[in-house]
């Protein structure tokens, strides 16, 4: 059976790309430092997913599996060299703690002799991941391993769309492996990363070029989700969905994407009426019940999601540069800077420093808005308005 490695044991692991995996005809190894997760994964041999379908669950079996303890680095280098296909899904910060054991898998293919292409789908919300983790990964390589590397290891950039929350506690307490998804199954991946064939994997899409898909992913669906968790999360809603059925919210998350889509069809020149359609899809889908998709989820991590390079800063400055005066999308900015949920420590950094600091200069130090830029201004004014509005908002 052909062998697959997914680095990360969590919900888009699991939930998303386990599936895809899994129904491709694949053996799957999970590679996670949630012991408890691995030993379940070894004495059960597989799990469940709950896909949401209207106002029930349908149950899709994903085997067979198995689990790596990630600290066992002589057996993750051991599965990293038998893997015919690879995928990390760990969070942007931890590559940097992954990135020598997967060089040392490396070094295994190549003491081996294992001339065979890996490609590594890198599933982490980052503009240019995949380059990112190559750097770390090249830093444990030697000149020699660094050619092995270039020559059949492909790091491939995918787009994330499908939305993948925390488990509803009823499932979890029951199927502790289980997670709740929704039916959005897609997989579109850059197909000029791949090296050698590119192989059948179920619902991936190839695409070349490949930046548009990457920009709409997070300039659109992660802005827009993110929005909607900061002003429900200042009108004290618990859910996305309660947010989004909020008429106040949900027309700013439609103009907010409104304008976002006119600057995307200016910069890619696709058609608007296509972007428009994507982003309905985007609000319908926030409506999703069963998700149990929470505010504070959604909304944690501040302090990257509002950083220069993320989705609402890049969101805006791709607006600016056509001439689009992106006013809903600075609300969620601005919103942002109001999210700061008890015990989330990039919140309380950002919340912290604002606090001593100021609105402008926290602009220039966490989004990189310098002071003197009209938008440093336009974001300071809606903030004093948010904050002076409270639970009102609108």
């Amino acid at each position: 059976m052909k062998k697959a490695v997914i680095y990360g044991a969590g919900n888009i692991g699991r939930g998303f790309i386990g599936q895809l995996f899994s129904e491709s005809g694949y053996e799957i190894s999970f590679i996670d430092v949630n012991t408890d997760v691995i030993e379940r994964l070894n004495r059960d041999g597989q799990y469940n997913i709950y896909v949401t379908q209207g106002n029930e669950y349908q149950r899709v079996k994903v085997s067979p599996v198995r689990g790596i303890e990630g600290r066992d680095n002589e057996s993750v280098a051991e599965a990293i060299a038998d893997a015919h296909i690879m995928a990390t899904a760990v969070g942007v910060n931890m590559l940097k703690s992954i990135a020598e054991p997967i060089a040392m898998g490396i070094k295994r293919r190549k003491l081996q002799g294992i001339n065979a292409y890996l490609n590594i789908i890198v599933c982490e919300n980052m503009i240019s991941a995949d380059k990112y983790l190559e750097n770390l990964i090249k830093r444990y390589l030697d000149k020699d391993e660094a050619t092995y590397f270039d020559q059949y290891i492909g790091l491939v950039e995918p787009s994330i769309g499908r939305m993948v929350p925390a488990t509803p506690g009823d499932i979890a307490k029951t199927d502790p492996l289980a997670v709740c998804v929704e039916e959005y199954c897609s997989l579109p991946v850059d197909r000029d990363a791949f090296k050698g064939d590119i192989p059948e994997i179920k619902n991936m899409i190839p695409f070349s070029p490949f930046d548009f898909h990457i920009r709409r992913k997070l300039y659109m669906h992660n802005m827009s989700h993110a929005l909607t968790a900061y002003l429900g999360n200042l009108k004290g809603y618990e859910y996305i969905w309660q947010a989004n059925s909020d008429y106040s919210i949900r027309s700013v998350t439609r103009d907010a994407l409104e304008e976002i889509s006119r600057a995307m069809a200016a910069e890619y020149r696709v058609s608007y009426s296509e972007l428009e359609i994507f982003s309905y899809d985007l609000i319908l889908r926030y409506d999703n019940r069963l998700l149990g998709d929470t505010t504070l989820r959604v909304g944690k991590d501040t302090k990257r999601k509002l950083s220069e390079n993320d989705r609402f800063v890049g969101a805006v400055r791709l607006c600016l540069k056509h001439g689009i005066v992106p006013q809903n999308i600075i609300r969620g900015i601005a919103a942002g800077f109001l999210f700061c949920p008890e015990g989330e420590e990039s919140s309380l950094e950002v919340k912290a420093y604002l606090g001593e600091n100021g609105i402008i200069s926290t602009l220039a130090k966490y989004c990189g808005i310098k002071k003197n830029e009209a938008i440093s201004y336009m974001i300071a004014e809606e903030y004093g308005r948010l904050v002076g509005e409270k639970s009102t908002i609108l």
